[in-house]
């Protein structure tokens, strides 16, 4: 059984370089399985949206698109 709460304590999370010095980002992890996690950086306790591999390639490509 995967525990991805247990994932998010120990993810390294990163942001983009862009994002300058504030808090309005978001952060993303690579968690195990090729999952990845989104969080709001002004939260980092806070909920995290949870992507499999499929779902995070459409993500991406819808950004991409807009």
């Amino acid at each position: 059984m995967n525990h991805p709460d247990r994932d998010l304590t120990r993810a390294d999370w990163r942001k983009s370089s862009h994002s300058g010095s504030g808090d309005q980002c978001v952060e993303v992890a690579t968690l195990s399985a090729h999952r990845h996690a989104v969080r709001d950086s002004k939260d980092p306790h806070g909920p995290a949206l949870m992507f499999t591999p499929a779902e995070w390639r459409t993500f991406l490509d819808t950004l991409r698109r807009t």
